[in-house]
């Protein structure tokens, strides 16, 4: 209690009473007067107007959430794949941890704030657009060896898909390379040793030794990265812009709720069919 305490202080004072207010908000109509700010209750109407009238909000919801389903495995593997090379023995693995690290360091507000008129962000964006035409000819290219290959046309738009978002995937692994890469190395050496008197070559001792003991850090993983592509994108943008420029601080706190029920329920889907996989060594 004493360790979680400042978040506790800190949920009960700083988030705790603005949570209320926003749902107060949602069910009212909030106008701004001469002498303040008045407040009318007026139920379901935010909501009704959220789902049924605002031409943005359902569209924005479905892509967020499609872009969800279609991201997080993908950073989850490609974490799982980089956290099991940069635990081996080789020259420069510190500089390689620090690499991958490293846009999760720039990510950060500070950064991004220092960026936002500079010129760092005019070559960002250069070398976005350049980055995206060099994806875009790779993943038209990959699709066609593919479907020459006979594989499913379904199977092909993913992986194209994913070579299209190897930027935001690289980007948004640093701290799940770092959790994956903490749980490895906690895996007893003698495991090893073990599969590897008995002849069990590096494949199966990924998947009968690696993947089983790192199963519960994959749960953690999925958790963290479900929030994280959920808490900055287009849905954001617009909740805010809706409560911010537009000042209709009911309706906004409207969308708010209604996204927050939409990434409760995702979570509670992925954690139960995922909880039921876990090995947990006893």
């Amino acid at each position: 209690m004493l360790y979680v305490s400042p978040w506790l202080f800190g949920f009960l004072f700083f988030f705790f009473i603005p949570l209320i207010y926003s749902l107060r908000y949602s069910f009212s109509s909030i106008k701004a007067n001469a002498s303040g700010m008045s407040i009318e209750f007026t139920g379901l109407a935010n909501y009704v107007e959220a789902l049924t009238v605002n031409l943005n909000f359902n569209r924005t919801l479905v892509e967020s959430i499609v872009n969800m389903v279609i991201n997080v495995p993908l950073i989850v593997i490609f974490s799982l794949f980089l956290s099991v090379i940069l635990n081996q023995k080789f020259f420069g693995r510190a500089a390689a941890r620090s690499i991958f690290f490293l846009p999760v360091i720039l990510a950060s507000g500070v950064i991004a704030n220092l960026e936002i008129s500079s010129l760092i962000q005019m070559l960002n964006e250069q070398n976005a657009s350049s980055g995206s035409f060099i994806n875009a000819l790779g993943s038209d290219e990959l699709a066609r060896m593919m479907l020459r290959s006979g594989v499913n046309e379904t199977i092909v738009s993913y992986l194209t898909g994913a070579v299209d978002r190897i930027h935001q995937i690289v980007s948004q692994s640093g701290v799940q390379i770092l959790i994956f890469l903490a749980g490895i190395q906690t895996i007893s050496p003698q495991l090893y040793e073990a599969s590897k008197i008995e002849g069990a070559t590096g494949y199966e001792t990924f998947w009968k030794i690696t993947f089983p003991m790192v199963s519960p850090l994959i749960l953690v993983n999925v958790i963290y990265t479900i929030i994280d592509s959920f808490s900055s994108n287009e849905m954001t943008a617009l909740i805010k812009e809706t409560g911010f420029t537009n000042f209709n601080f009911g309706l906004s706190s409207a969308m708010a709720w209604i996204y927050f029920l939409a990434i409760m329920i995702v979570l509670l889907v992925s954690t139960y069919f995922i909880s039921k996989r876990i090995f947990y060594q006893e």
